[in-house]
């Protein structure tokens, strides 16, 4: 039975690993800061155990996202089709993006430091309608390059077609 988010018959590649790693650092950044802020807020006006009482709730949400990042990042895979490119993602909340080549208006690609600093970049498809934007996290940079070309090549060749 062909699953309705991520048809069987079409050749899908997966982002790279490497995406939930910059995913991992960012949500320990946060939970460090949010950690250390609870600690000392609770801590000083409630008692000292109350602010480690909210220090582990925040390491338990850690921990339970640290599971749900990797999950995520596995759903992420896009798909080049003859007219169309195909994103799908999710876990609980499904999404499939279908992208027709001359719909796009232009393709961004975008990589912060952290993204950097992992080698991975994001490619972004603008289209008319914001809705049917789409994005790829988690390509190598010579891949999103590569993409971000074609994309726009076969974008420019389909518009003119029209």
């Amino acid at each position: 039975m062909d699953d309705l988010f991520a048809p069987s018959d079409v050749s899908w590649t997966p982002v790279s690993p490497q995406l939930a790693s910059v995913r991992r650092v960012s949500a320990a950044i946060t939970a460090g800061v949010f950690g250390i802020a609870a600690l000392l807020a609770l801590g000083m006006t409630l008692g000292w155990l109350y602010g480690v009482l909210g220090l582990v709730v925040i390491a338990a949400v850690f921990v339970w996202s640290w599971v749900l990042i990797g999950r995520n990042q596995r759903s992420w895979k896009y798909a080049e089709r003859e007219d169309e490119l195909m994103v799908s993602h999710g876990i609980l909340f499904r999404e499939l993006v279908v992208v027709p080549y001359g719909r796009m208006q232009f393709v961004d690609v975008a990589a912060g430091p952290l993204e950097r600093a992992f080698g991975i970049a994001t490619v972004e498809l603008h289209t008319a309608t914001p809705a049917t934007d789409a994005k790829i996290p988690g390509l190598h940079p010579d891949e999103a390059a590569r993409l971000r070309d074609r994309l726009s090549a076969l974008g420019q060749a389909q518009a003119w077609g029209l």
